[in-house]
Order: structure tokens, then sequence, then C-alpha cells
């Protein structure tokens, strides 16, 4: 089965069942492993805003979706020149990926017989579905199971780790420039790492907000993972985000290594937030996971 990605989690899945091998395209933004930069064809693009602030991007996403433009671009020959026989790719979220739609009417056009299965989780437990979803799909039903149960096995050893502890009231914020809500599956991280989310819109979309209502909400930490962005990125974005949160340790998270992206390295986010809030009794998150920004006063 020829394979193509259209969303950076769904590479990453893939791989994870063993089936890279099988993958012949992906997107611009798929990073995860690295080889896959070199070895497979890119058929979606998009504008490079590495050297844009997080405010310019904001408003770059906002007047593109205001006029009704998208914000990647499907290179629909080289797709079709791929002859894949599934596509991977979305709906959840026109910020983070194509919709489906539009890769159907591509399809249609060019007279490309793919199927098209669109992976759009809500949850912490919708994620470990879609990885099921995907197995199912590509002929590799039992590998997925395995994975899935590995995952479970993962947060169940951190449940019982943190059982019994006092929660820490967690705000995550997704982007600085304007500050935006935990949304979908995040806030259900923080629950699993033996915290209580607050300023979070668990199953749905993250909205922007005000630091005076991240604020408010009486943090025990805030995490910064800003979408699009590993640990180096997500470091400046939480010095921007530390004043407005006095006496409040404040953490930045590899956002697009194990937070943002729905795929198996969320439990490496679990992991990772629960050696934040309990650090007596979870191990300590790898070096380029997560970093302190300005421990409490």
């Amino acid at each position: 089965m020829r394979l193509v990605s259209l969303l950076p989690s769904a590479t990453e899945i893939v791989y994870a069942l063993g089936l890279g091998e099988q993958l012949v395209g992906v997107t611009f933004e798929c990073d995860e492993p690295a080889s896959v930069r070199t070895d497979k064809t890119v058929v979606v693009g998009g504008r490079d805003t590495r050297e844009m602030t997080a405010g310019e991007i904001d408003r770059y996403v906002r007047e593109q979706l205001a006029a009704g433009r998208d914000l990647y671009t499907l290179h629909a020959k080289a797709l079709a020149a791929l002859k894949p026989d599934l596509i991977l790719t979305q709906d959840l979220c026109r910020v983070c990926a194509l919709p489906s739609a539009h890769v159907e009417d591509a399809l249609d056009y060019l007279g490309c017989e793919a199927e098209v299965l669109s992976l759009d989780p809500h949850s912490l437990a919708d994620v470990l579905d879609s990885i099921q979803a995907v197995g199912a799909r590509t002929g590799v039903p039992d590998r997925a199971a395995r994975l899935v149960s590995q995952l479970r096995a993962r947060l169940a050893r951190v449940t019982a780790a943190v059982a019994g502890r006092a929660l820490p009231r967690v705000a995550v914020v997704e982007w600085v420039d304007p500050p935006y809500t935990a949304g979908h599956w995040i806030p259900d991280l923080v629950v699993a790492a033996g915290g209580q989310p607050v300023a979070a819109r668990p199953g749905e979309a993250s909205v922007p907000t005000t630091w005076q209502a991240i604020a408010a909400a009486d943090p025990d930490y805030v995490l910064v993972a800003p979408c699009g962005y590993h640990l180096e990125g997500a470091v400046d974005q939480a010095r921007s985000a530390a004043p407005h949160f006095p006496g409040v340790p404040v953490w930045a998270i590899d956002a697009d290594g194990i937070v943002v992206r729905p795929g198996p390295r969320l439990i490496d986010g679990v992991e990772a937030i629960a050696a934040i809030l309990h650090p007596d009794a979870v191990p300590g998150a790898p070096p380029h996971h997560v970093q302190l920004v300005r421990p409490a006063s």
C-alpha cells in the first residue's frame, strides 16, 4: 500500500506502525523522524514563518482565513504522480492542515482514486483510537493494537505514580500573541499527568483569551506549548508570557514534539508534564522536552 500523509502527526503514526517504507508523500512540516525530510516527496507546502513573530503569524493566519484563502498549497500533480492508495488528512483545524474536502476535490479533478482517511481527534482517547483506525485501514490492526496497549500501559504507570497526590492547577498556553487557551486533547494530558487543567477547553478548539483571564484562573503552573514550535521557540514565547504570572513557575514545552500533534508522542507529553508537577514521583523529562523559564518566587 502506498501512503501519503498530509499531517505531521499522521506521519509519526505511520512510522510508529512500522510502515515508513510504504509512505511516499508528506508535508513540508513533517520532521519526525528526521529522515523523512529527505526520503519522501513533499506534496503540501506553506509559508515559511520562521522569521515572523507570534503576533505577525496570528495576523497572517487571520487575514488568509478572512479572505477565504488556504494556508497550505497542495502540489496536486505531484500527489497524483505518487499513485497513493491511502491519504491521511484531517478536518479538525484549517490552521493545522488542508481540509479533507480540498484533497478530495483535487483527486477528483486529477482522476486519482486514492482513499482519504480523515483523522479528527478531540481527546486523548480519540488520538489512541485514530492510531487503531490507521492500523485497520493499512492492514496492520494487530500492530496498532499492540502500540496502543503499550501507550496505555505507560499512562497507567503515570496514573499509579501520582495517585493520591494533590492536583496542581495547570494553565497550558497554546499561543502567546494573543494568548490562546488549551483545547482538544491537551487538557487530557494535564489530567493524565496528575494535574487540574484551568483556563482550558477540553475537547473543543483553542480560542483567543487574555492574560488577565488566564491569571484569574489562579494556576499553580503555567506551561507554554505554542503550536508550531519545538522547545527553542517555546522558550522564547514562555519568556514573554512569564511577566503575566508573578510568583508562578513558567515552563516551556516542545509543543510540536510532545503536546500539539495528536500522535504516539503525546504520551511523552504526559510523562513530561507529570515530571514537572510531581518531580519526586515521576522521572525527570529529557532536557529537550521541557525547560524551566521562571521558577516560583
